[in-house]
């Protein structure tokens, strides 16, 4: 549902503190130089660079190892892949295999990361990196996971000074991501399918412009290793001071095979696109931007403008109906006595046409159709409530199904009519329930630490996908431009697990975007940053 937001709840619940302690020569990892060695000569930043691929505009050796690396970049997959010689990346200085963008300012890069082949030595290393210069002895801060599977955040606070560390709480993480905010730079790490965990550090003082990018080590000079990284993503927050429903940044329309987690930037804009949902036949996306539907070609990538009549301030609740001929949207656009440009749901034909009114009452977000396609089920707020409610395509009076205090939301019936799911925060925190088409039967189905909108039921009607926000913020706001997560579930709340790791949330998932197949989801995630070339 499309609404102004409520104040938010600022704070740091999700993360875990650990100080950034100097490590002693004891502490090192074994086969790390000592500490405070020497420095060598050859301290100069790289004189040949390869040609940017994907998100980064350059790549180089490092320090000058005695063997080379590089870094490849599959556009079909979205892959990068660094090899590596390389002595080491600890103490005062370096060697190792860069791919990089300068950048300014607030960002934050994750990434899926794997080692290919079991490696020679159990402290080789890759990750990201956050780099003042490209002198081997360059201060940096890195999120970096071993061979061995430590897995940490390091600094040097000056060139050629002692590299020290702080050691995240779990292993073997296969997902990575580095924040900078100011002067502060935060770790996040999982095994894919967890919540991250987080470490921080204030400094070291990079200044305002640095090397930003994926790395790779072999920790031995007479081997090469080998890294793949999938799923990188950069993100660039909008800009301080930023006001909800009036400034935006760009949109990334991202589909996702739920089985492996591999994404596919499909379509990316520099405006605010939100809510894709899938056609029947598998061939199209559609989603809203800018007050209007829009229809992706997934074949050709071709975007269309869907017409939809006097309806051109469409928000992001458009939902087809069960057969594909119909598509109900969410619209602002009326100034009828009563309305005042509040959301008023209307159907139209999926081919585009003018819209026919369903909803007498206003404001009215919808989330589902019956599978007779005779009934529409959608949130509305009457007297400062949200609740679900629903009526008649042919229109006439409504049905409220919720009578709880707080807020109701995100209606999506199971593809046997049985069961319509939702969203509540009655119980606290916003938690996923259930209860049957005509409201009676209500039952709470997740009961996490998490705030949770929206389930989308897969099209077997065996699990669901749904967008989860953490504590920090408020149970009954979806806002914009947030670390949420996007998590896959049995219908009973069980075998949760994380599939996506997304900056975005109002507008990400916001509608049913399940494939006909059941195989893959499709959403937006957000960045300020342009589209990689």
């Amino acid at each position: 549902m499309t609404r102004p937001p409520s104040p938010l709840t600022c704070g740091t619940a999700l993360l875990l503190v650990l100080l950034a302690l100097p490590v002693t020569a004891a502490q090192q990892a074994p086969g790390a130089a000592p500490v405070a060695p020497v420095a060598p000569v050859n301290n100069a930043a790289p004189t040949v660079r390869a040609a940017g691929v994907g998100h980064f505009e350059a790549s180089a050796d490092i320090g000058a190892p005695a063997i080379s690396g590089s870094t490849t970049y599959d556009v079909a997959t979205q892959t990068y892949t660094l090899s590596a010689g390389g002595a080491n990346m600890w103490a005062a200085r370096d060697e190792f295999q860069f791919a990089w963008r300068r950048m300014s300012g607030d960002f934050v890069m994750r990434a899926h990361v794997r080692f290919l082949g079991e490696g020679t030595d159990p402290h080789r290393k890759i990750g990201i990196i956050v780099r003042k210069g490209l002198e081997a002895d360059s201060p940096y801060v890195d999120a970096v996971r071993h061979g061995d599977g430590l897995t940490s955040l390091q600094r040097r606070d000056e060139p050629g000074g002692v590299t020290t560390q702080a050691i995240a709480s779990i292993t073997h993480a296969e997902v990575l991501e580095l924040k900078r905010e100011g002067k502060r730079y935060v770790m996040g790490v999982a095994k894919f399918g967890e919540p991250m965990v987080h470490t921080e550090v204030f400094g070291p003082e990079l200044g305002e412009q640095v090397y930003v990018g994926l790395f790779a080590c072999a920790h031995n000079a007479t081997v090469k290793e080998t890294a793949v990284f999938s799923n990188v993503r950069i993100v660039v927050p909008p800009k301080a001071g930023w006001v909800p429903y009036r400034d935006y940044i760009g949109s990334n329309l991202e589909v996702m095979d739920i089985r492996t987690g591999a994404r596919t930037v499909v379509h990316t804009s520099p405006i605010s696109i939100q809510a894709p949902n899938w056609t029947p036949d598998g061939k199209t996306l559609i989603f809203n931007g800018s007050g209007k539907l829009w229809t992706f070609d997934l074949a050709t990538r071709a975007v269309a403008e869907l017409p939809t009549g006097r309806a051109t301030r469409n928000n992001n609740d458009h939902v087809l109906s069960t057969d594909g001929t119909m598509l109900g949207i969410s619209s602002q656009h009326s100034q009828e006595p009563g309305d005042n440009g509040r959301s008023v749901i209307y159907v139209v034909p999926t081919t585009g046409g003018e819209p026919t009114r369903v909803t007498p009452n206003s404001p009215s977000y919808l989330h589902s159709w019956s599978l007779d396609k005779q009934w529409l089920f959608y949130t509305g707020q009457r007297n400062n409530e949200l609740d679900i409610y629903k009526i008649a395509v042919s229109g006439g009076e409504e049905v409220r199904l919720t009578t709880t205090e707080g807020v109701d939301d995100g209606s999506e019936l199971t593809p046997d009519g049985q069961w319509l799911y939702f969203n509540s925060n009655r119980s606290g925190h916003m938690q996923i329930w259930r209860m049957k088409p005509d409201g009676s039967n209500q039952q709470q189905i997740t009961f996490d630490r998490f705030n949770n909108w929206f389930p989308h039921i897969s099209p077997d009607g065996k699990s669901m996908v749904i967008i989860s926000y953490g504590e920090d913020i408020a149970s009954g706001d979806h806002p914009f431009y947030k670390h949420v997560y996007l998590r896959h579930m049995a219908l009973d709340g069980s075998n949760a697990k994380v599939i996506a790791y997304v900056y975005g949330g109002q507008g990400t998932i916001n509608v049913p975007s399940w494939s006909p197949d059941g195989t893959r989801i499709a959403f937006v995630s957000n960045s300020a940053l342009p589209a990689p070339h």
